[in-house]
């Protein structure tokens, strides 16, 4: 896949950014090479002025190019792998950590690594973050090639044809083609499957606007943030398009790293807030989201939620009653003082913690709206079976309700503590 070698670029500028205030290194950057040299894509750190390109054979990246594995080293002169790198002079390398940029194909394009000019010992959590982000460089790159793949398509769709017959053919083709797009880049921006969470039942339903041309920002994530914690993510990007596609993926992957170093979802949503402040200080785009960090403790199921400016989760107790788990704070990325508060519960065999979008309070029937009110109804008379028997429930009533096909995403996602083996609830 071809990249270009200009600099600056602020996607990765972001991540960049961001794995300097995370990690608390003076130095980060993202890397491409060629067959000869290599070149910072974006930096953090970097003198005004300084070359940017090099030889990849006196480059730091040429270790995680050579073998596409990550490296981290506390400190580079006493390692025998890194001892003779030229860069521990020219630019002061005395730590290094680092994780391959990878392409669609997954070839490696390059590196996503942090600098320090003093010796440290790089924690678990450090490696965990840093890889969490590189991840998010390789998602990036994923990204524009799908972006590019649709713009070929409406590229396609623009030229002038001879016969109006022809022109009106390639057209509804190419529609299709850039529908089938944004449906494949909106996957792309949720997780592929959801994960195994020790003693839970997990289960998701996510059903795109009939419209289908366009990425829009509903988004949610589930995944371990330590040993002893999981943390689940719904949340709602401003906006349509590539825009909200970017926006997204910077939440998903600011809020995966941000949870590995803390354990309080209003911490986390806080650290997002500053991200999204720091990194976009002119737009206007804003996030809602909902998280929720799960942890098993001397056989209980304890719950910390936190909102910010999103629908507050739903707890839905074993005997069918309801109740609201958290305050909905305020959006993020708008304001510098942000202070979304947790909010604990101990969750009970039997009881389902359910996260969901405005896509299904505000499905339309005529002039009525699905509402919080009859989506509590719906999940007070669920059956108490298992989590995915209450998504179903949730998507098969906004689907009866609603007038034709959904005008907006709707996800729903529900976390079920199963009863007791002996049966009891």
């Amino acid at each position: 896949m071809a990249v270009p070698m200009a600099h600056g670029d602020e996607p990765f500028d972001r991540l960049a950014r961001l794995a300097a205030m995370l990690l608390e290194a003076p130095l980060a950057f993202v890397t491409f090479v060629d067959a000869e040299r290599s070149w910072y894509r974006s930096s953090v750190g970097l003198p005004p002025g300084a070359d940017r390109f090099g030889a990849v054979g006196e480059s730091f990246c040429k270790y995680v190019i050579g073998t596409g594995r990550p490296l981290v080293v506390g400190d580079t002169r006493a390692d025998p792998r890194t001892c003779a790198n030229p860069a521990i002079e020219t630019m002061g390398v005395a730590a290094w950590a680092g994780f391959p940029l990878l392409a669609p194909d997954g070839s490696v394009l390059g590196s996503f690594c942090v600098v320090d000019t003093s010796v440290r010992t790089w924690t678990e959590r450090d490696a965990q973050t840093l890889e969490t982000l590189s991840e998010a460089a390789t998602g990036e790159v994923k990204l524009r090639a799908a972006l590019a793949a649709a713009q070929e398509a409406r590229r396609l769709a623009e030229v002038t044809l001879s016969e109006a017959a022809e022109l009106t053919e390639r057209l509804l083709e190419s529609g299709e083609q850039s529908a089938r797009l944004a449906r494949t880049l909106q996957q792309s921006l949720l997780p592929p499957h959801l994960p195994d969470v020790p003693g839970l039942e997990v289960a998701a339903r996510y059903e795109p606007a009939a419209s289908g041309g366009e990425v829009v920002g509903d988004f949610y994530d589930v995944f371990e943030a330590n040993r002893s914690a999981w943390c689940v993510v719904m949340g709602d990007v401003c906006g349509k398009g590539p825009e909200a596609a970017s926006l997204t993926a910077l939440a998903r992957y600011t809020l995966r790293a941000a949870s590995l170093r803390t354990s309080s979802p209003a911490r986390t949503l806080g650290r997002l807030n500053e991200a999204l402040l720091h990194q976009r200080p002119d737009e206007e785009a804003f996030v809602t989201v909902a998280m929720a960090s799960i942890r098993r403790r001397r056989g209980q199921v304890l719950v910390s939620v936190a909102s910010a400016g999103h629908l507050p989760p739903l707890l839905r107790r074993g005997d069918g009653s309801i109740e609201e788990t958290c305050r909905p704070g305020l959006p993020l990325g708008l304001f510098d003082q942000q202070s979304p508060v947790d909010a604990r519960h101990e969750l009970q065999p039997g009881d389902s913690l359910v996260f969901y979008t405005d896509g299904i309070t505000e499905a339309r029937s005529g002039g009525e709206e699905f509402g919080a009110e009859r989506l509590a109804a719906t999940l007070a008379t669920a059956p108490t079976g298992d989590a995915a028997a209450l998504v179903d429930r949730v998507a098969t009533e906004v689907a009866e309700f609603r007038d034709g096909l959904p005008r907006d995403d709707t996800a729903v996602l529900a976390l079920h503590v199963p009863p007791l083996p002996d049966g009891r609830p």
